[in-house]
């Protein structure tokens, strides 16, 4: 497990290199947001949105700086600086959390077909067990501002028109290696690979893996289409991510700061999943143009049967993941 400790030293480099003179500095307090995605990303519109909303919550009082595009690390690198300390913000796949962290909690958001749609994520984020969920990160060194579904998940596979789940028996398809995910997709008979996200495109593209779970924002923006052409409808879970604060930096606020910085992490959340909510609609239009096959799967409900008993194995695991599960089960 990765803590704020182990990371100090390691991470004093890339503070230095952050702390360019030749960024300017406002009147406000600067604050560094870093994230992995491209500008047309759900992702980059969390961070966006969350600048947008601290500038008229409180004018003048900070001066947020965003870096897309892994300018400053990927998705990993960016919550371990944040966890050191030597970056204020970034904005990241929840997935890394448990990974980074050791606080399983956040897990809840991608048990398998438990959250149904935009409109319950943004129900279940906006509640009392969502805010839980993200203050729950304050012991790792960061505090969450932001919850928000960057695109529901999907199965994209090269060679294979998957149309039933025993079609992707034995696809090599890649995952976040994490266990949730590999216990997922060993369930349903894939061959789960760990590879890093930048990595999906060449894999792809070499016969490496046969397939990926994705989202559709990602397949237009790493241009996956291109080597891609059949994509299974699945929404088999979505694919949280959150901007986070480092405690270091948040310690450093007043009360009416991160007051606002709540706030705006509030409004951030509702603005991106309404913009993700169209992006997927609109962008399975786009693919369509550029060739791809959009398929419905024959037997969902036989996906979702095979993959139920994971939910509650993975809530006994941690006492918020259950009070997560009861939440999302209650909501209607």
């Amino acid at each position: 497990m990765i803590t704020r400790r182990t990371l100090m030293q390691t991470g004093a480099a890339l503070g230095a290199t952050l702390a360019m003179p030749h960024l300017a500095r406002a009147e406000g307090k600067m604050v560094r947001l870093a994230h992995a995605s491209n500008e047309i990303h759900p992702g980059h519109k969390l961070a966006i949105s969350f600048k947008e909303a601290l500038d008229e919550i409180l004018p003048g009082a900070f001066e947020v700086q965003i870096f897309p595009n892994r300018q400053l690390g990927d998705d990993k690198q960016n919550l371990e600086s944040a966890v050191a300390g030597t970056l204020e913000m970034a904005m990241i796949s929840g997935v890394l959390i448990p990974m980074v962290t050791g606080r399983p909690a956040y897990d809840a958001w991608q048990l398998p077909f438990l959250v149904r749609d935009y409109d319950h994520f943004e129900k279940l984020a906006l509640s009392p067990i969502g805010q839980k969920l993200q203050d729950d990160l304050e012991p790792a060194g960061i505090i969450g501002l932001s919850t928000a579904d960057i695109g529901q998940r999907n199965f994209l596979s090269i060679n294979t028109q998957v149309r039933t789940i025993a079609d992707m028996k034995g696809l090599k398809t890649r995952i976040v290696p994490v266990p949730l995910h590999k216990s997922i997709w060993e369930a349903l008979g894939a061959s789960p690979v760990g590879l890093p996200y930048g990595e999906v495109y060449g894999a792809l593209e070499t016969g490496v893996i046969d397939a990926v779970e994705i989202n559709v924002s990602s397949m237009l923006g790493e241009n996956l289409w291109e080597i891609g052409k059949n994509l299974t409808l699945t929404g088999h879970y979505p694919w949280h991510a959150s901007n986070v604060v480092s405690t270091g930096f948040w310690n450093t606020l007043s009360d009416e700061e991160k007051d606002a910085m709540r706030e705006a992490g509030r409004q951030a959340t509702s603005a991106t999943l309404a913009y993700a909510k169209e992006q997927d609609l609109t962008g399975r239009d786009e693919l369509r143009d550029k060739g791809v096959e959009i398929i419905e799967l024959d037997n969902l409900a036989e996906m979702q049967e095979t993959v139920a008993p994971l939910t509650a194995e993975w809530a006994k695991k941690d006492p918020l993941i259950a009070e997560f599960v009861e939440a999302a089960q209650a909501a209607s």
